[in-house]
C-alpha cells in the first residue's frame, strides 16, 4: 500500500507540474487571442496560473477532509520558495536585486504576510478570515496593476503564440489534469501521513510544499546558469503573495479549520521570520546590488534547520 501510495504522490506531482504548465499557456493564448494586453495577461493569468497547482491542491484536500495539508501547503511553499529556492540559486550565482522590488512587492509581502499571522491567531481559520485574505487578493491586484498599468509585460515572450481552438483545448484539458493529479497527490500524501503515524501538516509543509516549488527551483537554477537568473527573486516574491492569498485561504471557504498548534508556534513565525530576513538582505545588500552566495548559503541552511526541527517534532 505504501508502495503504491508513494508512486501516486510522484506521478500526481509530476502530472500536476506539467498540466499546470498546459494551463497557463491555454489560458494565456486564449486570453491573448480575445484581444487582452500582455501585461494584463503577466500580472493575473500568469502569476495566478502559478499557483493554480497549489490552489488545486489545497482545494483537493479540504474537500477530502484534510484541511491541515491545505495548510501546511501554503506556509511550507513560502518558506520553501525563499530559503530553498532561492537560497540554491544564490549559491550557483549571485542574484541581481532589482530595485523595484523594494518599492512595491517586498512592502506588500511584508504587509500580506502580517495580515495572514492576524487572522490565524485565533487558532482557526473561518469563511470571514478567507474573505480578508481573498479580498486583500482582489485589492492587491488593483494596486499593482494601477502602478504598472502604463507599463510593459516584462516577459511578454512567456505569452505562447496559438490557434484558438488548439488553445482553448489546452485550457480545458490542462484544468482537468490539475484536477485529476490533485486528487491523485493527495491520496497519496494523505495515505503516506497515516502510514507514518505523522500529520496531514507535516506532509503539506515538507513533501508536497517542496513537490510544488521544485518547477520554480528548477527553472531558477538553469536561467542562473543561463545568466538570466534576474527574474528569480520576483517570480518567488510574487508567488508567495499568492500563496497568502489565494492558496491559504481555500480551508476556509469548506469549513471553518482549526490550526495545529505548531502553525502559530513553529511554522508561521518562521515564514515571517525568514519573509523579513529576506526584505533585510535585499535593503542591506541594495548598494552591492546582489544577494550573493554567503547570503544563499545561509538560506539554504535555515531551511535545512527547518526541516530538521519538523522531524525533532514527528519524534516527540
Amino acid at each position: 500500500m505504501i508502495l503504491y501510495s508513494a508512486l501516486a504522490l510522484v506521478f500526481g506531482l509530476g502530472l500536476l507540474v506539467w498540466s499546470a504548465d498546459r494551463f497557463i499557456d491555454g489560458a494565456a493564448a486564449t486570453a491573448r487571442n480575445m484581444g487582452m494586453s500582455p501585461l494584463l495577461i503577466g500580472m493575473t493569468i500568469i502569476s495566478i496560473g502559478t499557483s493554480a497547482p497549489e490552489i488545486l491542491v489545497s482545494g483537493i484536500a479540504s474537500l477530502e477532509g484534510n484541511p491541515g495539508l491545505a495548510v501546511g501547503n501554503a506556509i511550507g511553499s513560502n518558506i520553501a520558495n525563499i530559503a530553498l529556492v532561492l537560497g540554491i540559486t544564490a549559491l550557483v550565482a549571485p542574484l541581481p536585486i532589482n530595485m523595484k522590488l523594494m518599492k512595491k512587492e517586498i512592502p506588500l509581502l511584508l504587509g500580506v504576510t502580517l495580515i495572514a499571522g492576524a487572522v490565524m491567531l485565533d487558532g482557526e481559520l473561518s469563511l470571514m478570515d478567507s474573505f480578508i485574505l481573498v479580498g486583500c487578493l482582489v485589492l492587491s491586484l488593483l494596486w499593482l496593476f494601477k502602478g504598472d498599468g502604463e507599463g510593459e509585460f516584462d516577459h511578454p515572450e512567456d505569452i505562447p503564440q496559438m490557434e484558438s481552438k488548439k488553445a482553448w483545448f489546452w485550457l480545458v484539458v490542462g484544468l482537468l489534469l490539475l484536477i485529476a493529479s490533485s486528487r491523485i497527490l493527495v491520496w497519496g500524501a494523505v495515505n503516506i501521513a497515516q502510514h507514518f503515524g505523522v500529520s496531514d501538516l507535516v506532509i503539506g509543509l515538507t513533501i508536497v510544499a517542496i513537490g510544488t516549488s521544485l518547477p520554480e527551483l528548477a527553472a531558477s537554477v538553469a536561467s542562473a546558469l543561463k545568466n538570466h537568473h534576474e527574474i528569480a527573486l520576483g517570480n518567488v516574491v510574487g508567488s508567495n503573495i499568492f500563496n497568502l492569498l489565494a492558496v491559504l485561504p481555500v480551508p476556509g471557504f469548506f469549513a471553518t479549520t482549526v490550526l495545529e498548534s505548531d502553525v502559530m508556534s513553529r511554522d508561521y513565525p518562521i515564514m515571517a521570520g525568514i519573509t523579513f530576513l529576506l526584505a533585510a538582505l535585499i535593503i542591506l545588500m541594495r548598494k552591492k546590488g546582489r544577494i550573493s552566495r554567503g547570503e544563499g548559503g545561509l538560506l539554504a541552511a535555515i531551511y535545512a534547520g527547518y526541516l530538521y526541527l519538523i522531524y525533532l517534532s514527528t519524534l516527540a
